[in-house]
């Protein structure tokens, strides 16, 4: 017995009715509580990269950094390569996702991704995220999903936030260069609910010369009443952070010693950083019925500084740039699911309406020295409005074979009012997306899937309209709206043994074109066709309660599909091996820790393979002791080997001072922290 979606919502819901509904047919392996850090059980999902990442395994994850909870999703790798108050770099599935395209997170029912965003489109910030507050992280992977929409072509995560603490939490965290973090959180009864609130203070400096200055501030106020099946919850959040950023270097300015290994060609480069939202969402459920629905509206605002060429383009001022954007997000969806039969099979259909409004006034690229702005190189007033309707059907044909059918209809409004009258327009488009999965077993506590799905990405609004470079003056040609992809994935997933959970996917994904916005030229460009086919395993096994271990291993092979000798056919930032393992011990005789390695293999920088980054290989530990029921102490170990390996390689043209005109091309690469100590105090109260 199987549900048609597992919507936002009402998933825990779904969830729940699946499990009772299949305890007669088929033995589930017992779900061990404490420290399990996959909760997949068989029988409950849909594809063999689906899951679900459970509370207690986000808390035993040392974090350097609050968007490493995407981490824990296997095969994804999380790294930084200028300020920490900018969004992260992503990698998953043989994709740079650079800062968010082609994976889509939403927290607390809101989307994160930013379209047309100042930086680049589908931006992905979650550095106002507060994993204590975190209940779990759902993960998919691959287009196969009808609720799942724009940016998720690779994959999404909804990041879900508590209704109730176990306990109060008054915490300190201080560290390495600086570091400091104050948290207070927690969930007192009000009426017939729970108050959720967590206030988090962090500054740190970093091992960089030029000092980070990092300073965020952050607050959550979450009221939540009722079940799972039945209540609401309203959200309140707030978030600002100002930093210095050192980002990627050129490897000769290392080597000639001009800079040190953590040094910087341009100090003043930086930024801000702000985050207000209000959400809410409800669900109910009577009979054979399952209804959700949430609203939220967004207030957001971005200034960054940043300078990777330094001066080919300006030898005089520098190359120096400000992003920014000032941006109002409104947006909603709601879903019915009915639960019915058809003769002695059951059956689930699911229709759902999600709408979306971006108003970005303006968005802005500007020239800059030292942060103070010389000329305006393109500025806009953007809209995008994106409506879409799904349905969702599931059938149980037999107790050993289901379906799950899906199809998801998006349309696209974009209208530009650009500084340059021949760049602004609007263009609309629309997107059809069928989906289709097979799930057989399971028989000796294996089960089979076979996905299939459409999806898409859009693309950032101004190349849609904009027909000359604002920095060139030549011709540019528009680009499409939106741009299909198409999954394929084979899979399964075991459970053996108690306590043994394996799972192993073979897939595929085609792009007909894999479009970038170039953020410090202020246009568009389309890239070429291409193809990614890869394996991915994870294995978990929880041989006693206090005891996890966990191993995920990925290999990708990526190519550009379409014949050009001259360039090559390799994707430039494509990683081909990824891989995480770890053990992790819950409370033996008051004492809890774990130990986690994750690596990235060598990726090639250029189209013909010629140059090639360097693989990345850390280890990060905890260990701690909980002297009570009250007190907790623990200490945070990241890049324990003080390796020098690098966040992020890039292979471009950059010109330092006394350099040629034209500039040099060069790997410019991003170091990884140091060795790192963080000790941190807790307090249940």
């Amino acid at each position: 017995m199987r549900l048609s979606l597992h919507a936002t919502a009402f998933g825990t819901l779904l969830l729940g009715l699946t499990c009772a509904a299949r305890a007669d047919d088929v033995t589930v392996a017992p779900k061990v509580e404490v420290i399990g850090r996959y909760d997949s059980p068989l029988g409950t999902l849909d594809s063999a990269s689906e899951g679900t990442v459970t509370r207690e395994g986000i808390e035993s994850r040392p974090l350097l950094r609050p968007g490493e909870v995407l981490e824990a999703i296997p095969g994804m790798v999380v790294t930084q390569h200028s300020g920490d108050g900018k969004a992260n770099q992503y990698f998953l599935r043989g994709y740079n996702l650079d800062h968010g395209t082609d994976f889509a997170t939403w927290v607390a029912g809101m989307p994160i991704n930013l379209p047309t965003n100042a930086h680049g489109h589908g931006y992905m910030d979650l550095n106002f995220v507060i994993p204590e507050l975190i209940s779990g992280v759902r993960f998919r992977k691959g287009p196969y999903y009808a609720e799942d929409g724009d940016f998720s072509s690779v994959g999404s995560a909804r990041i879900a936030y508590v209704d109730k603490l176990p306990s109060n939490i008054a915490q300190l965290t201080g560290g390495s260069y600086e570091y400091a973090r104050a948290l207070l959180a927690g969930s007192p009864e009000l009426g017939a609910g729970n108050l959720v609130y967590g206030v988090e203070y962090q500054r740190s400096n970093g091992p960089w010369n030029n000092p980070a200055n990092f300073n965020k501030y952050n607050g959550v106020l979450r009221y939540a009443q009722g079940a799972p099946d039945n209540g609401f919850n309203v959200t309140a959040m707030g978030y600002y952070a100002h930093w210095s950023s050192t980002d990627q270097i050129p490897r000769r300015a290392v080597e000639t010693g001009l800079v040190d290994y953590f040094g910087t060609i341009d100090p003043t480069d930086g930024g801000s950083s702000q985050r207000f939202s209000v959400s809410g969402e409800w669900r109910q459920s009577e009979g054979n019925i399952s209804r959700a629905a949430n609203l939220y509206a967004v207030r957001s605002r971005l200034n960054l500084f940043s300078n990777f060429t330094y001066f080919l383009d300006n030898p005089v001022n520098g190359d120096q740039f400000e992003q920014a954007e000032n941006r109002t997000l409104f947006g909603g969806a709601a879903s019915q699911t009915w639960f019915t039969h058809w003769g002695e099979r059951h059956v689930w259909n699911t229709v759902g309406l999600q709408v979306r409004r971006d108003r970005l006034n303006p968005v802005g690229l500007y020239a800059t020295q030292a942060r103070q702005i010389l000329s305006t190189t393109r500025e806009d007033r953007v809209t995008i409005l994106n409506p879409a309707l799904y349905f969702s059907n599931s059938i149980e044909w037999t107790k050993w074979f289901r379906t799950l059918a899906g199809l998801r209809g998006d349309y696209f409004r974009f209208d530009v009012d650009s500084n340059l009258a021949v760049n602004s327009g609007e263009k609309t488009d629309s997107q059809i997306s069928p989906k289709l999965s097979a799930i057989f077993g399971p028989w000796a506590q294996t089960e089979y899937f076979l996905n299939w799905g459409k999806g898409f990405h859009s693309n950032d609004a101004r190349g849609t309209t904009t027909r000359i470079d604002p920095k060139t003056g030549e011709p540019a040609q528009p680009v499409t709206p939106v741009v299909p992809t198409y999954g394929y994935e084979i899979g399964l997933r075991s459970q053996p043994l108690p306590g043994l959970t394996t799972t192993l996917a073979l897939w595929q994904l085609k792009q007909d074109s894999e479009l970038l916005f170039i953020g410090d030229a202020g246009t568009t460009e389309a890239s070429r066709p291409s193809k990614r086919t890869g394996v991915e395993w994870l294995v978990q096994y929880v041989p006693v309660s206090w005891l996890a271990m966990d191993l995920a291993l990925a290999y990708t092979r990526a190519r550009f599909t379409d014949f050009d000798p001259d360039a090559g056919d390799r994707i430039p930032g494509a990683a081909e091996a990824v891989g995480s393992a770890g053990v992790t011990i819950g409370n033996l005789n008051g004492w809890f820790g774990s130990l986690r390695w994750r690596y990235i293999g060598v990726r090639p920088l250029i189209e013909d393979n010629s140059v090639r980054s360097r693989a990345l290989s850390q280890f990060n530990g905890r260990v701690g002791y909980a002297v009570n029921q009250q007190w907790r102490v623990w200490v945070d170990v990241f890049n324990i080997f003080d390796r020098k390996d690098h966040d992020i390689d890039y292979f471009y043209v950059s010109r330092l001072p006394g350099e040629p005109a034209e500039g040099i091309a060069d790997l410019h690469f991003h170091p990884v922290e140091p060795r790192v100590f963080r000790i941190s105090v807790s307090a249940a109260y």
